[in-house]
């Protein structure tokens, strides 16, 4: 009996379980979706900013973060990890203009991890804001993220991260992305299930960064440690839809790939270190990382079923053309012309429509416009082209997680 089959409907209904899952997720809590509370308390919040090699973004980080609409901003640390352009220099110009602004040099190259450990730390605020140096807040951000820790349960908020740069294909393709995973973080929230509070913009309780012991300097998706760590120590993460923040993406393939190679050796080493705590832990083990694990996984079995069909066509036609020369019959025949129907072909096919479908209802949940010809041109090609390099960039990253190989750049 063919296995393939039973792979390929086991493939399809996870498939349609988790697209059903988010639905039904959106549709219950649709009501509530952007609502957000009011602080009650003017809490105090120190802002980090790791920087290594930011020249070309980091003054106009931090006239964002200055410019954002909060009253109890005590600080903006700076943490220069041996830049070696002219990042420095800008920040102590800057330094003249803003008071409050602090600027902390590494001896050594600490690492992104390393240099958010040291500046923490010595932070002074109830909160402790993570923003990268080529991040740029909303000037409503903090006061629309800030409510959510009256709830003494939060450990860390996070908002939308939403691409800077959409000028070019390659860019917008990334926006179509950026702006389904920002949908998609905040119905994992109705489960507990926030699994990163992303780099660009992060709100944290200072008491559990210190609870947690901070960053993980062997891991390269710091982020994401720390998020599972929270849950692993019973902190609840949230997620404020009503603000954001953008951020520059990658405007070529080449940087973009390595980008999330290092994301998913990042992924991978947070699979290596809480594998212990499935089934255990609360959502962490319940939810967060099996759901992970199917996430990073799904397409290298999608892959897998592609190029097993792939190789076994080109085999039959081998077998074909081989054995009809020797038997003299012909090498094509009408037949070849018809290609019969099947519920696996629909069900690829459903699968992409509804896939069509859920990415237009997010561009029009979160006001998108949509209606433009160039937006509706690049949803099928992000659906058909975009995601089908990630099961390889999956594949690059298992054989350097394999070699225990850590790659930043």
């Amino acid at each position: 009996m063919e296995i393939l089959p039973y792979v390929f409907l086991s493939y399809m209904f996870i498939s349609l379980y988790m697209l059903s899952f988010f639905l039904i997720l959106y549709f219950k809590n649709k009501s509530k979706f952007f609502e957000y509370p009011i602080p009650k308390k003017n809490y105090t919040v120190s802002f980090i900013v790791p920087a290594y090699n930011e020249e070309k973004t980091i003054k106009e980080t931090i006239e964002h973060i200055f410019a954002i609409e909060y009253k109890n901003i005590i600080e903006i640390i700076v943490i220069n990890d041996c830049s070696k352009d002219n990042t420095k220099i800008i920040v102590e110009n800057l330094i003249k203009k803003y008071p409050r602004l602090k600027l902390i040099n590494n001896k050594n190259n600490l690492g992104k991890a390393g240099s958010l450990n040291r500046a923490w730390k010595i932070a002074n605020g109830e909160l402790v804001t993570v923003v990268d140096a080529d991040s740029f807040p909303k000037q409503d951000s903090l006061k629309k993220m800030v409510g959510y820790f009256d709830n003494e349960k939060v450990g860390a908020v996070t908002c939308p991260v939403l691409a800077r740069n959409k000028t070019k294909f390659w860019e917008k393709l990334q926006s179509i992305e950026y702006i389904a995973i920002s949908f998609g973080r905040k119905l994992l929230e109705y489960v507990d299930a926030i699994y990163v509070t992303p780099g660009p913009l992060a709100v944290y309780r200072k008491k559990a960064l210190e609870d947690i012991g901070g960053f993980d300097e062997n891991n390269l998706t710091e982020d994401i440690e720390a998020t599972w760590n929270l849950a692993y120590h019973g902190w609840d993460r949230k997620m404020s839809l009503n603000t954001g923040v953008t951020s520059e993406v990658p405007n070529k393939i080449k940087p973009w790939f390595v980008q999330r190679r290092r994301w998913n050796l990042g992924g991978l080493q947070c699979i290596q270190k809480y594998r212990k705590s499935i089934g255990k832990k609360g959502m962490l083990g319940a939810f967060i990382i099996p759901f992970f694990i199917i996430n990073m996984f799904l397409g290298l079995v999608g892959l897998s079923i592609f190029f097993y069909l792939t190789i076994k066509k080109i085999y039959s036609k081998f077998l074909l053309t081989k054995y009809s020369i020797i038997a003299d019959t012909p090498l094509l025949t009408l037949e070849e012309f018809f290609i019969t129907p099947s519920i696996l072909n629909y069900l690829g096919i459903i699968i992409f429509l509804l896939g069509l479908l859920y990415i237009l209802l997010i561009m029009v949940v979160l006001k998108e416009k949509i209606l433009k010809r160039e937006n509706i041109l690049n949803i099928p090609f992000y659906l058909i082209f975009y995601l089908i390099l990630y099961p390889f960039i999956m594949l690059n990253a298992i054989w350097h997680f394999a070699r225990n190989k850590k790659i930043w750049r």
